[in-house]
């Protein structure tokens, strides 16, 4: 057979094989490839999961603590918690005032059913109950990261800014009906004077403040039964204390002779003893001068719970998206537990050149 010629005998192998090394070289001599960087980390990562060295200080089975809120955060914790704190302590002393009101006053076991309005205490109480409870909603929400107690301080906060608009409302709609039943509430309330001590102090408190007597004129009193001039006791035609000009005596009791017989004066005479002036007109020019002012306190109450509600929604989100980086850590320690053990990388298998030839 002529030399380039190929055998046909020859299998298809045989003929891509590479053609033998010269046997000149030295079959002894043998050397170790170094592993390249990219073959190493191929081979870790088929060794070993990503990320699962950097499992040991995360939340799983097995792990350390969880990680805590950011910074940021933990400021926004605190911060809903103090300004509840704050709130609920006011609150409660509200509510512990109010309940001392009604033990003084024997006023708790009161009928509901009289014309006079329920106890002006009473609904103190109620209201600084409500607060205090929805303040301490917000309070261990924040402190204990409780999601429930948050969610619910949500609803109750924006409950009652929801009640605080629809009064605004109200108020805004029917300010000139308002006015109008004013000086009908004040003919009840002279009418109605001994029957309450509660109505009887605010409608004193209106006579002082503002130094009148009566709704129109101080003759109103004759409405009530025991202030009548046909009144067979023994203050016919007399007038409370809060209507007298100097009340005081020595600036510290109150002279409550001092409106004695002052209906039955001729109106010279009864001015220097007592207000003429009634208290509709001067209550409608206090509710202008100050309307700003109340509608600025108002206000200032709708921004505090707003700044609330926020301060807990966000709180919440914080919260939420806290859980579920919890959840998704712990989910994937445990996926790392289940799989293989991770050693630490070794030596790789050598490639060795011996004769050319690489061992496998």
């Amino acid at each position: 057979m002529e030399e380039g010629e190929r055998s046909p005998l020859l299998s298809q192998d045989a003929a891509h094989r590479e053609p033998p090394l010269l046997t000149n070289r030295l079959p002894t001599t043998s050397h170790t490839v170094p592993p390249r960087g990219d073959q190493v980390g191929a081979w870790s990562r088929r060794r070993c999961p990503s990320g699962a060295k950097h499992q040991g200080w995360k939340k799983g089975l097995g792990g350390g603590p969880a990680p805590s809120l950011p910074t940021g955060y933990s400021c926004l914790k605190y911060l809903t918690f103090v300004s509840n704190f704050l709130f609920s302590l006011l609150a409660l002393l509200a509510l512990a005032v109010g309940l001392w009101g009604l033990a003084v006053k024997g006023s708790l076991g009161g009928s509901w059913g009289d014309i006079v309005p329920p106890d002006p205490v009473l609904v103190l109480v109620l209201g600084a109950l409500a607060v205090s409870t929805v303040s301490l909603l917000g309070c261990l929400g924040a402190l204990c990261e409780n999601s429930c107690f948050l969610r619910c301080f949500c609803g109750a906060v924006l409950f009652f800014l929801v009640l605080q608009a629809l009064a605004g409302v109200l108020v805004a709609a029917l300010w000139g009906p308002l006015q109008d039943s004013l000086e009908h509430t004040l003919h009840v309330a002279i009418t109605h004077y001994q029957d309450s001590p509660d109505l009887r102090f605010l409608l004193d408190q209106v006579q002082l403040g503002l130094r009148c007597c009566g709704v129109a004129s101080y003759q109103d009193w004759q409405q009530n039964l025991s202030f009548n001039c046909d009144s067979p006791g023994t203050q016919a035609c007399s007038l409370p204390a809060s209507c007298c000009i100097r009340p005081w005596e020595d600036g510290a009791l109150v002279n409550t002779q001092c409106g004695l017989g002052a209906l039955r004066l001729d109106e010279d005479a009864a001015g220097q003893v007592v207000h003429l002036e009634g208290c509709g007109p001067a209550l409608l020019l206090w509710l202008h001068r100050n309307i700003q002012a109340l509608g600025g306190c108002a206000i200032a109450i709708v921004v505090v719970q707003g700044a609330e509600l926020l301060l807990a929604t966000w709180l919440l989100k914080a919260l939420a998206a806290h859980k579920t980086v919890e959840a998704v850590e712990a989910v994937h320690a445990k996926t790392m537990l289940l799989a293989p053990s991770c050693p630490q990388p070794g030596p790789l298998p050598a490639l060795v050149s011996a004769g050319g030839s690489r061992d496998t």
